[in-house]
């Protein structure tokens, strides 16, 4: 593959993306000014990933300002692997989160409405996320950060968890990421507590 090929395509590598605003630049093998690039001129999977190698068609916009169209992937194998990294981790995370409350509910009487209220706002903020990138991708009304760590804070942060690698979504910001942790840190922390408490309260 030629950096210039006989339909006019370029072969370049995906130099910056940033995956929360659905955009990005390429930077030509052949040389020259980097060319913007939309997450609507990627194919839908896999997502795109910093590093991989494209070819693409090259237009200009109204401005007279390069950008990229038609991208297609070279190394579809490697940008695959990378986009779905951290999925399995997360799901597992999720998944040994809910088999211990199952535990707790059988074992130790946890109410099983905790149980299902955990269930129930993990479903929401996956969901949300799900929304939020779809926004983000299109320019329409975005849910405040504010809003995400809420759901997670009161029990949907398994199901944020899942989402923000499915949809490789805040998966890099920061402080959002910071403080997306410290939501996780007080919810574990507020269920130890009850845990802890309520056979104490409890007729």
């Amino acid at each position: 593959m030629t950096s210039d090929d006989t339909v006019g395509r370029r072969q370049g590598v995906l130099a910056e993306w940033n995956d929360d605003r659905g955009f990005g630049f390429i930077r030509p093998v052949a040389g020259g000014s980097r060319v913007f690039v939309h997450v609507s001129a990627f194919p839908r999977f896999p997502r795109p990933v910093t590093g991989c190698e494209v070819i693409y068609a090259e237009l200009r916009d109204e401005r007279n300002r390069a950008r990229a169209s038609e991208v297609r992937y070279l190394g579809v194998v490697s940008a695959r692997r990378a986009g779905s990294s951290g999925i399995p981790l997360a799901i597992a995370t999720a998944l040994l989160f809910f088999i211990l409350l199952v535990g707790l509910v059988v074992l130790d009487g946890l109410p099983v409405t905790l149980l299902a209220a955990f269930g129930l706002f993990s479903g929401v903020a996956f969901l949300m996320y799900g929304a939020d990138k779809s926004a983000a991708e299109q320019g329409r009304w975005r849910t405040s950060e504010s809003t995400l760590h809420t759901i997670a804070l009161i029990g949907g942060w398994p199901g944020a968890l899942v989402a923000r690698r499915v949809f490789r979504h805040k998966t890099t910001k920061q402080p959002f990421r910071t403080v997306f942790w410290l939501t996780v840190i007080a919810n574990c922390v507020a269920l130890a507590w009850f845990v802890h408490e309520a056979p104490l309260s409890l007729p």
